[in-house]
Formats: structure tokens, C-alpha cells, sequence
């Protein structure tokens, strides 16, 4: 990431990406580059599909409004997506939005909302929630935008899990108090293992529902420490305690 190019916004877009390719801009990514960024004819923009790598391209405007992209060259090839899977109990708009962002920003490769009998934003708007995790991916460098699964409540959210999964979740009443040290004993001498975290609403998870997380085989309770934290605060704490003793921060 030394020589990566800061400097240059990053676009997602749905085109297949290839040299000589041009791409027309819709409105508000027109509007964006133009006038927000105030970008001039032939400055370059960065572009990625999930699919073929990151592209460098030219800007050709059209008009105050309008214009359209030049594909020049890949700068970076396409490498599969983190094998994190992030569940989630859906928040009130602005703090699931902060919520969202941040689960891309802390490489999350499957993103999915669990609805529990404490969940209070049940109402979930997925577009706004997409979108959420495209301007993360966009702003960070992330060549791909997680896989956002449909909404479930959570025995089903649990049961989608394959065994084999190791699934973290917060719990203030966890055996072990020293988080490191919970991670480092589920950990897989033989290597690293495929992962999934799973954050509670505001009023934690309610009896049976810990019960089965915890009845689940490759389950791991996780405590935060001694201070309660707010469920999108967790969510952060716990992500990167995950990705630095098991997953790709190490």
C-alpha cells in the first residue's frame, strides 16, 4: 500500500473493466467529480467491480453534468474477499450506518443483519445499508464490496453457519476475561480458520438465545473488559481484537 494513489477517488461500478473500456457516469457520479471534487479532463479515477482488479481511467467531461470514463490500465489485480462473516443485531439509521462502514473499513467478507428479541431497529433499510458499505470500500481501498445476506432472525442465522465456522460473540459473563486469551485458545494449531463475529443489540442477547449460541459447536464467548460499551463500539472492538490474534492483522 506504500505507492497506492491517495490522491485519486476510488469508484465502484458495475461494467466489466477492461483497457479501452468506456463508461458512462450517471448523474451523481457526475455531479461528484465534476463539481464537488472539481476534477478536470483527463484526471485519473480510480475504478473496481468485485471482479477484475482496480483500473486506472481517465476523466472525459461532456458538459457541466455529464461524462464519461476512459479505462487506461489495472494498477492493482483482484484478490479474493476476507472469509469474515459479520452478523449483526440492526440498529437505530445513523449508528447502523457507522456500524456498516466500519465492518468493510475492518475487512468483513459477508455482512448480514440478525433480528433477536432485543433488537430495536427492526426496520431495516438495505439500500441505505449498501450504500453504507460501497463509500466504505470506495474511500478505503477495498476491491470488493462485502456480500450483504438478507435479514434473519437469529436460529436461522445460526444454522446457515457451516461447523467448521468459528463464531465469536461478545458476552459480558464469558469465562475468560483476558479477550486475547479466549481467541488464542479457540485458535486452530493446524492454521487459520474461517471466522464469524456476532454482535448483540443494545439489551444483549436474552438467555435462550446465549444458550444456543453457545450450544453451537466452534463457538467462542469474547469479553470486552471492564467497561460497557455501546453496540457499535463493540462491534469495532471486537473486530479488531478478531483480525489481530486470528484473522489477516497478524
Amino acid at each position: 500500500m506504500a505507492a497506492y494513489d491517495f490522491t485519486a477517488p476510488r469508484l465502484h461500478v458495475a461494467h466489466d473493466l477492461f483497457a479501452g473500456a468506456n463508461l458512462p457516469l450517471d448523474r451523481a457520479q457526475a455531479n461528484y467529480l465534476l463539481n464537488v471534487l472539481r476534477r478536470q479532463p483527463d484526471d485519473s479515477v480510480l475504478l473496481f467491480n468485485g471482479r477484475d482488479g482496480e483500473w486506472r481511467a481517465s476523466l472525459v467531461p461532456s458538459g457541466r453534468k455529464s461524462a464519461h470514463l476512459t479505462v487506461v490500465d489495472r494498477v492493482r489485480p483482484q484478490t479474493a474477499p476476507p472469509d469474515l462473516h459479520y452478523l449483526f443485531a440492526p440498529l437505530k439509521s445513523a449508528r447502523l450506518d457507522y456500524l456498516a462502514q466500519k465492518a468493510v473499513e475492518m475487512g468483513a467478507g459477508t455482512i448480514r443483519p440478525v433480528l433477536t428479541r432485543y433488537t430495536q431497529g427492526d426496520r431495516l433499510n438495505t439500500e441505505r445499508l449498501h450504500a453504507n458499505m460501497i463509500e466504505a470500500a470506495e474511500q478505503c481501498g477495498i476491491l470488493a464490496v462485502p456480500a450483504l445476506m438478507e435479514a434473519a432472525r437469529l436460529p436461522a442465522a445460526l444454522a446457515d453457519l457451516a461447523p467448521e465456522r468459528l463464531l465469536v460473540f461478545c458476552d459480558e459473563d464469558a469465562a475468560i476475561a483476558d479477550p486475547v486469551a479466549a481467541l488464542r485458545r479457540a485458535a486452530d494449531p493446524a492454521g487459520p480458520v474461517p471466522l464469524a463475529v456476532l454482535i448483540g443489540p443494545e439489551g444483549g442477547f436474552a438467555p435462550e438465545e446465549r444458550a444456543a449460541i453457545l450450544a453451537r459447536p466452534n463457538s467462542v464467548a469474547l469479553s470486552l473488559g471492564p467497561r460497557i460499551l455501546r453496540a457499535d463500539t463493540a462491534a469495532v472492538a471486537a473486530l479488531a481484537l478478531i483480525q489481530a490474534v486470528l484473522g489477516d492483522a497478524r
